[in-house]
């Protein structure tokens, strides 16, 4: 069953006019997805900033780390988000999409600020858990929000497009780290975030919009109801779980390159410099993504297109293996970027076009919430497969297989979504022959 909602139907949770009856959307609607977009830009910041200074945390602190430990820090901030994304999706479902920003907005700034002056490793990784639980409740609201504030038929394409985001914020990461991180040290990296909390925040304050569920009508308000229950039980549960697996396997091949690509390129013979600039091209074929996959989705469908960018990931990862010559690994790459957040991108654009308004938010944060679970294990099993003796490769081969998985899934999630649509039209057919 194809659940998008009726582009007739208005919203009827939003103050504001719904642009879902309207052709285009307005300015101040406009203003808000760019404030959004602009928070998503730290969430990209964020997933690359500890792959910046990781190296300098094992030799420069005196805190003691390993690469199997150093793996461990780098999950808490993945932690926190799963533990975000899941229970801030429901909450912008039930308390309001602008509060929820605006309150994951202000945590994870205020965290990331004061990871800057962690005096060792455990109040660090503390520090990161707590900013990820803002980060990763950060994007499935400002997602469910975008969705409400542009027009139906381009709600997949402004979904895609404003998670390019995430890479170019990475790549702000890796261009600044190249500078900053010789001459201030690693703390720096973290100061940046002083800039969403002085600017972005406030910017959000002024210009998002709010949606208060308390809005509907006493009946109507019974017939949609908010919580994971309607979203893990029929007609939703197949597609749901479905989504959240593969949005794991994505963010595991995502975070996991985000995470240990700076260090890999090192272990593999390069300096600091040359490392932070393979995790640019990740980033830059990231965002080069995000422009590539929002046309093909609208053209091809978020599905079939999440698919190819899936297996080419798969492919450019597996390539990596063969040790290629370096021109071919900046190309091997960029295509990586392209890929993995293309694929995710993809998924979030899906999720959110197949689901009811109402459970929008609780959708999205329960794909994105079970697959920070991805996002958790990919540093783990990074450092454990290295700190194993297994070499740089171990990590490659585990990336691309977790492409490839994801593939494979969305292909099923394809096969429902077609099979729906068949079992839909007969349904409607053997109505109308019967009147």
């Amino acid at each position: 069953m194809n659940h998008t909602p009726s582009a007739a139907a208005p919203e009827r949770t939003q103050r504001h006019h719904s642009p879902e009856a309207s052709a285009r959307f307005s300015k101040r609607s406009a203003a808000a997805v760019l404030v959004c977009w602009l928070l998503v830009v730290f969430d990209g910041y964020d997933l690359i900033v500890y792959g910046t200074v990781q190296s300098s945390l094992i030799t420069n602190t005196g805190w003691g780390l390993t690469k199997a430990t150093a793996g461990t820090v780098g999950s808490m901030a993945f932690l926190g988000m799963m533990i975000g994304a899941i229970f801030a999706g429901r909450m912008s479902d039930s308390w309001g999409r602008r509060r929820t920003i605006i309150a994951c907005a202000a945590l994870f700034s205020l965290f990331t600020i004061l990871c800057a002056f962690s005096p060792n490793a455990f109040v660090f990784g503390g520090l990161r858990l707590l900013a990820g639980i803002g980060l990763g409740g950060l994007v499935p609201s400002a997602n469910a929000l975008v969705a409400e504030l542009v027009p139906a038929k381009w709600r997949s394409t402004i979904a895609t497009l404003m998670m390019s985001g995430v890479p170019i914020g990475g790549s702000i990461a890796a261009l600044a780290g190249i500078p900053l991180i010789p001459v201030f040290g690693w703390p720096v990296m973290f100061l940046v975030a002083a800039v969403a909390l002085l600017v972005v925040v406030p910017l959000g304050m002024r210009f998002l919009p709010e949606t208060l569920p308390e809005t509907l009508p006493p009946a109507e308000k019974a017939k949609q109801t908010v919580g994971f229950k309607s979203l893990l039980r029929s007609p939703y549960l197949g597609m749901s779980l479905l989504f959240a697996i593969s949005t794991l396997v994505t963010l595991f091949a995502w975070y996991g390159l985000g995470t240990w690509l700076p260090n890999l390129m090192q272990l593999a013979g390069y300096n600091l410099g040359s490392a932070l600039t393979f995790a640019l091209a990740l980033n830059l074929g990231a965002v080069v993504g995000s422009v590539a996959t929002a046309w093909a989705g609208t053209r091809f469908g978020p599905i079939p297109t999440a698919i190819a960018a899936a297996a080419v990931a798969a492919v450019a990862l597996a390539v990596l293996v063969a040790g290629p010559p370096v021109g071919l690994v900046y190309v091997m790459l960029v295509l990586a970027g392209v890929g993995t957040h293309g694929t995710q991108c993809l998924i979030i654009a899906a999720v959110a076009s197949h689901y009811p308004a109402h459970l929008r938010g609780t959708a999205l944060g329960w794909a994105l919430g079970v697959g920070r679970i991805g996002a958790v294990a990919a540093p783990q099993v990074g450092g454990l497969l290295l700190a194993a003796g297994l070499g740089v490769n171990s990590n490659f081969l585990a990336f691309a297989g977790a492409a490839a998985v994801a593939a494979i899934l969305l292909g099923a999630i394809g096969t429902k979504i077609k099979t729906a649509k068949i079992q839909s039209k007969s349904t409607t057919s053997l109505g109308a022959s019967n009147v």
